[in-house]
């Protein structure tokens, strides 16, 4: 950190803010697989705490620590955008959604076998959609000038 700040010509600490505001930035070795787990109140209140116990269980590491393989890194992390379908995980540049603990457990076994899991929710929803269906915009769009006054 001390040569970046020497090239840009900035103070240490300015540099230092950066690195350590910003999870993008690491200042420690990674893991091949970084993942960071959502802890905020849309995916804790979906019980994100067991999704972050299994992966501490499953790879017997603590949040900020890489596995011993060099595999897995942990981070916890602020939002990620997905609170619709929470709780979720990212992994490198992959969300996984709507999560339970064996659904998790499935995604790090591929991981460890080399695999890539498929992204996206694990509930079977398409996308962010609610999960109990459609309920509003279930019919076809109404044409130009629907509801329009005649005299006008």
């Amino acid at each position: 950190m001390h040569k970046v700040a020497e090239v840009l010509k900035v103070p240490r600490m300015r540099a230092y803010e950066v690195a350590t505001f910003y999870t993008m930035f690491n200042r420690e070795p990674m893991g091949k697989y970084h993942l960071q787990i959502c802890t905020t109140t849309p995916c804790w209140l979906r019980d994100s705490d067991s999704i972050l116990e299994t992966i501490q269980k499953k790879l017997n590491i603590h949040v900020g620590d890489t596995t011993s393989d060099k595999l897995f890194t942990l981070s916890e992390v602020e939002c990620l955008g997905a609170c619709v379908n929470a709780p979720m995980v990212q992994i490198n540049d992959d969300f996984y959604e709507d999560l339970t603990p064996k659904d998790m457990e499935e995604i790090l076994d591929e991981l460890k076998a080399g695999k890539r899991p498929k992204p996206g929710p694990r509930s079977g929803r398409f996308a962010a959609e609610p999960i109990s269906g459609l309920s509003t915009l279930t019919t076809a769009p109404t044409g130009p000038g629907f509801g329009v006054r005649s005299d006008l």
